[in-house]
């Protein structure tokens, strides 16, 4: 990893104009470019199938447990409360993909009360006996320039593994998004196929929480999908459509925050809002 972060310090300094990119430059902000071209991709290629699902949500629901997954693992005194908010946050989503199958309850209804449950959960926890909630303002707002190699090393093997699942279960993700009952019919395990993609978003928002921000995460999941759709004629233009949207967003809301002393997050959320906003005032053109 050190001999590939070398190199790539070495492509910055002489691709990019800006004075942290030099040699002497800022490493801090090397380190987040990488992340958020790692990024990018993780949240474009999750973002089509959250928008084609309906999963915006759902999603939000995920932060909430991540964030209770946090609390709890500083309570017994982890120095690394991320690896407890990934167990918390994958049982948080099985849980509710199963309890979603087998109930008549409607989906919403079943999301809003383990959302809601989790959040206050973690806020009791984390306030019991008058502490202090401040500590837990970097999940809330993130921080993405403080990320070290080993984190950008995660988000690597998170792109692989969210890859490697891509390959094996996108069309039988799509198909369900269209009819699940045609899904059914030719055999799929639905409960299987959809308990893995949610476990899948559940990692994607746990492990980026601490560096997007819980507040803005879920809008950074569905907004490159719903401003690709804008724009995108069949399902290849969707997908490079959306990896570009959040690529551009992602690397736009950093040199902004950068300049601005913004927060990272928000600023690339607010971007890719107005690349919406953007593509849908032209989508008569690509119609």
């Amino acid at each position: 990893m050190n001999g590939f972060m070398t190199i790539w310090y070495q492509i910055i300094a002489w691709i990019l104009p800006f004075s942290w990119a030099g040699a002497d430059g800022a490493l801090f902000m090397k380190h987040a470019l990488l992340a958020v071209i790692l990024i990018a991709p993780i949240f474009g290629l999750a973002s089509t199938m959250i928008v084609n699902k309906g999963m915006a949500f759902f999603s939000d629901a995920l932060g909430h447990g991540a964030f209770t997954g946090v609390v709890i693992g500083g309570l017994l005194g982890l120095m690394r409360p991320l690896w407890s908010a990934v167990i918390f946050s994958l049982i948080f989503s099985i849980a509710i993909t199963v309890i979603k199958s087998k109930s008549k309850i409607s989906s919403d209804t079943i999301i809003g009360v383990f959302s809601s449950v989790a959040i206050a959960l973690g806020i009791v926890v984390s306030t019991f006996g008058g502490k202090s909630f401040t500590k837990l303002n970097n999940y809330l707002i993130g921080d993405i320039l403080s990320i070290t190699p080993d984190e950008i090393r995660i988000l690597a093997l998170l792109l692989l593994v969210e890859v490697v699942l891509w390959i094996f279960l996108f069309n039988k993700l799509l198909l369900i998004s269209v009819n699940k009952s045609l899904a059914i019919s030719r055999g799929f395990n639905v409960l299987a196929i959809e308990t893995i993609f949610t476990a899948m978003i559940a990692l994607i928002v746990t492990i980026s929480m601490s560096l997007l921000g819980l507040l803005v995460i879920n809008s950074f999941l569905v907004l490159p999908a719903a401003a690709a759709r804008n724009i995108s004629g069949n399902v290849r233009q969707y997908h490079i459509a959306t990896i570009l949207i959040a690529l551009i967003s992602g690397i736009a809301g950093l040199f902004c925050s950068y300049s601005f002393e913004t927060a990272t997050g928000a600023t690339t959320v607010l971007i890719a809002r107005g690349i919406f906003f953007l593509t849908f005032f032209l989508r008569n053109r690509f119609g």
